[in-house]
């Protein structure tokens, strides 16, 4: 259904765009830069949601509200809104009328031809958002995969107390909150947070910078469902389908592979990071910069960011 729904409204949105907006909206499937990816900000290829109409924001939307869940999507307006009020734009005004969208230099681009039987993809990238959704023969590749907040909290004006990407914070305090002495050892690497991810935008996550901290099979009963809590903050950011093929994928390469590593501050206030990685599956969450208060959280798939497994296999059938 997802796969359906995502092929309808991608040939809609392209349907309604001027041809000089289509023009900078699309590219070949295998373009050069596929896989050129920023979370920083600055330009991108693809055409700004500012430059839409509000119709065609609209439209664009409609692909994240397949693609994600609700609290995906909620999450996603929530990054938007805080951009929008680091920025001091209109949107960003309490009860303001203009859709968060507007003004706003987040790229759309859409790789390939929705409306054909080939591979094809739609990305929405900009600073603190990286969505990369790839359409292979029926199967669907989520990652990467980047929410950020600056801040994560605001501090002052209408907005003051609000947090962004809250629950990825408090619920890796909680799980380290959990652990005992023992486990603590293992799960905390320095205690010195990295100032920012380590696998950064590169094209090709290399797991190996990560290190591997806390073993999922020394968890007790009480801290696995902790740690299932702060890993569905990142597989539940997709819809439901995708998320539980990720779930139905981690567990098949065995979920006791996964390890947990905690660097930086123990508690609210300091600079801290978190990793979460296995065989298939790549999480971090970093929160050091602005005196700890700029979040930034990636999912990786180690197989198939891209649509990489999706693409072989679709290639070997030809």
């Amino acid at each position: 259904m997802v796969v359906e729904q995502s092929r309808d409204a991608a040939v809609e949105l392209l349907a309604a765009l001027s041809p000089e907006l289509r023009e900078k909206a699309t590219a070949p499937f295998d373009t050069p830069d596929h896989r050129v990816w920023t979370y920083l900000p600055g330009d991108r290829p693809g055409v700004t949601l500012g430059e839409l109409s509000a119709e065609q924001r609209r439209l664009t939307m409609r692909l994240l509200e397949i693609a994600l869940s609700e609290r995906g999507l909620a999450d996603a307006r929530s990054v938007m809104l805080t951009e929008a009020i680091r920025r001091g734009l209109p949107q960003a005004e309490p009860g303001s009328s203009v859709d968060v969208g507007s003004e706003q230099r987040y790229f759309l681009r859409v790789l390939g031809d929705p409306s054909g039987m080939d591979p094809w993809a739609w990305r929405l990238n900009g600073h603190h958002i990286a969505l990369h959704v790839t359409f292979v023969s029926g199967a669907i590749g989520f990652t990467p995969q980047f929410f950020g907040s600056e801040p994560a909290t605001v501090l002052s004006g209408p907005h003051e107390g609000l947090r962004t990407l809250a629950a990825e914070q408090d619920l890796g305090f909680s799980f380290l909150d959990s652990l005992e002495a023992g486990q603590r050892e293992l799960a905390i690497v320095s205690d010195t947070a990295p100032s920012d991810i380590l696998t950064r935008y590169d094209p090709v996550a290399d797991s190996h910078v990560l290190l591997k901290g806390l073993p999922y099979g020394e968890l007790t009963p009480e801290q696995r469902q902790l740690f299932s809590l702060l890993l569905g903050q990142y597989i539940g950011r997709a819809a439901g389908p995708i998320g539980l093929q990720t779930w139905q994928d981690i567990t098949e390469q065995g979920i006791e592979k996964l390890t947990f590593a905690w660097a930086g501050a123990t508690r609210p206030g300091g600079g801290h990071y978190y990793s979460i990685a296995g065989p298939t599956f790549l999480a971090e969450y970093d929160n050091t910069q602005d005196d700890a208060n700029h979040i930034h959280s990636v999912w990786r798939d180690l197989r198939n960011d891209w649509g990489t497994d999706l693409l072989a296999a679709h290639y070997a059938g030809y």
